[in-house]
């Protein structure tokens, strides 16, 4: 099998992965969403840990530790990271699959936004239109839900300013998720053990229960180490295009499995964010192949 083909099948287990994430996430209904959390972080740091002694790449991680700059920077994304993960599991278990859904389809045009207001990026007229168009929409879904799609628009934000620290920071994938998660870890661990204390403790009632909260650290890790393997092996064009799969499948299982409702003007918003990814989309392909070497080019960088 060549690099690019491990490279696609990387990225479709990444967001097939991701997509079903509700299914897992709806049968712990009887923890709550910090316990949950708590859970994915520490069970993280297990497994990873686990990993990369397998890999022996430890003085890699004691070599990151040794950077203090870098650290605090890690810890700041460790934070919008832990935001992001608690506002989805919390929208989940609030029967809002489909408003989850919504943050990770305008995900791409936050992104875009950040890098506007962050890294000072001028965009195209056709970004500039997407966004217009995505802005647009939050108000048509503001109007229908009655107040503004928080759980989606804090998923967008959060996971955006997530990538752009990381992107910036440019760190191999497992040392960086265990730094990250080991960040969290000691006030997770600290709020598990404070909750073992009280009666609001799921941890060890049921084994069904118990056995999930465990799996939290494979359910968080294994597709985050998919996707670090796919963004080294595919374009990236081609990875924001299988992006939207996850997505896709998040709003399936909330309107034909969990049955959440989609009234017209729900309809209506999310087909104007559609519209806003598709003009995004194909300018991002257009301006891909405009910029493509030609084999000319080519036989000439050779030469």
């Amino acid at each position: 099998m060549t690099e690019l083909r491990k490279g696609y099948l990387f990225g479709l287990s990444a967001f097939l992965l991701w997509g079903f994430m509700p299914l897992y996430i709806k049968q712990l209904h009887d923890a709550g969403s910090l316990e949950i959390l708590a859970h994915r972080v520490v069970w993280s740091v297990v497994l990873v840990a686990l990993i990369l002694a397998v890999l022996r790449k430890g003085r890699q991680v004691v070599a990151l530790l040794k950077k203090p700059r870098t650290v605090a920077i890690i810890a700041f994304a460790a934070a919008l990271l832990a935001v992001n993960w608690w506002m989805y599991i919390y929208g989940v278990n609030s029967d809002r699959v489909v408003e989850t859904a919504l943050g990770y389809f305008i995900n791409p045009l936050v992104t875009v936004v950040l890098g506007v207001t962050v890294l000072r990026e001028r965009l195209r007229p056709a970004q500039w239109l997407a966004v217009g168009i995505g802005a647009v929409a939050v108000l048509v879904l503001t109007i229908d839900y009655g107040r503004l799609p928080y759980i989606a628009l804090t998923l967008a934000v959060s996971f955006g300013g997530y990538g752009l620290v990381k992107k910036r920071l440019n760190l191999a994938a497992a040392e960086g998720l265990l730094v990250e998660s080991g960040v969290l870890a000691i006030p997770c661990l600290s709020y598990l053990i404070w909750l073992t204390s009280t009666p609001h403790s799921t941890f060890g009632d049921h084994a069904h229960t118990t056995i999930l909260l465990v799996l939290a650290g494979a359910v968080t890790a294994v597709p985050l180490l998919f996707f670090a393997g796919a963004a080294n092996r595919i374009p990236l064009s081609a990875l924001g295009i299988l992006q939207y799969l996850t997505p896709i499948l998040q709003l399936a299982l909330g309107v034909f499995l969990y049955h959440e409702p989609m009234p017209p003007a729900r309809l209506a918003g999310f087909a104007l964010v559609w519209l806003a990814l598709i003009v995004f989309t194909a300018d991002g392909l257009r301006t891909a192949r405009a910029n493509r070497p030609t084999v000319k080019q080519r036989e000439l960088a050779k030469t």
